[in-house]
């Protein structure tokens, strides 16, 4: 494959993984509010653990998969990084089914100057001028309207930091991110199974006792979870840093619209000044990340 075609697939790639995760919300949504967070929690954790192990055994992983679990180091970073990724995925669900997608667009607009910052903390990276003025920017953002309106973005900070957490202990670890991913829905699967039993002990759970669509859209959490990550993969190989960060804003672009335009939730002063600093910050943080990037790609004269 040429040069030029590798770019295009993997820029159609980015494309639909960012989109896919962009329009997640309108698919929680779709669900219904009959069926609660942590239950749909669940059945993406049982799905996505289903659709994984199908794909770990026909790509031929599986040794990969048995290298992980023979490395008591690499098992329990992964349980840390499970535990994360599970924080997130049930705080976005819950995000959405509370008509908090505003937070979750700000939590995910945050997140790569998060990462810059725990790049230092975690990885001793040395920052950069703009990079410096760009996280300031946004924790500028951040407490306006802590202090000037008296509202604590939690959601949005927990998104941000479970994410960015989670970033930091795979990159760490070396581990690719479908056999990376795979160990850890595995590691949830029991919980997952656990919990769900609960529901059903209770008579709250909605799966098999109606609606088919309801559960079709139950079974596809599991597609909905582990696609965009096969896309991404896909477009990370293929494509510049650079290329693929600004790509990224899209996810929370198509949050943030979803939130104003079709479930109707309030846009205040205190966000537009928020988001204002946040949008700031990531235009200094894209044009540092281009500037780099020429740089490393210039010939060494």
């Amino acid at each position: 494959m040429t040069d030029k075609r590798e770019q295009s697939v993997g820029l159609l790639a980015a494309l639909g993984c960012f989109s896919m995760w962009g329009v997640l919300p309108l698919y929680f949504h779709l669900i219904g509010p009959n069926v609660s967070p942590w239950e749909i929690l669940t059945h993406r954790m049982v799905w996505a653990a289903l659709l994984l192990t199908l794909f770990v055994l026909i790509s031929r992983r599986h040794e990969r998969v048995m290298a992980v679990l023979r490395q008591r180091t690499l098992l329990l970073a992964l349980m840390a990084s499970a535990l994360l990724i599970s924080i997130n995925w049930g705080m976005f669900i819950w995000a959405v089914s509370s008509h908090h997608v505003l937070q979750a667009s700000l939590g995910y607009y945050i997140n790569p100057l998060l990462n810059v910052l725990l790049g230092l903390v975690f990885f001793r990276e040395r920052l950069r001028p703009l990079q410096v003025a760009a996280i300031l920017l946004a924790s500028a953002g951040v407490l306006i309207m802590v202090v000037g309106f008296g509202r604590v973005p939690w959601v949005s900070l927990i998104l941000a930091g479970s994410f960015g957490c989670y970033g930091a202990i795979r990159k760490r670890i070396g581990v690719d991110s479908i056999t990376g991913l795979y160990v850890e829905t595995m590691l949830l699967l029991p919980f997952a199974l656990l919990w769900l039993g609960v529901l059903y002990a209770q008579q709250q759970a909605v799966f098999l006792q109606g609606s088919l669509f309801t559960d079709a859209l139950l079974i596809g959490c599991g597609l909905v979870t582990v696609l965009p990550l096969v896309l991404f993969t896909m477009g990370a190989r293929r494509l510049r840093l650079g290329t693929l960060g600004l790509i990224q804003y899209l996810t929370p672009t198509l949050h943030l619209l979803t939130g104003v335009f079709l479930f109707n939730e309030p846009f205040h002063q205190a966000n537009l000044i928020t988001f204002g600093c946040i949008w700031a910050g990531l235009a200094l943080y894209t044009v540092d990340t281009l500037r780099a990037q020429r740089k490393t790609a210039a010939p060494v004269p």
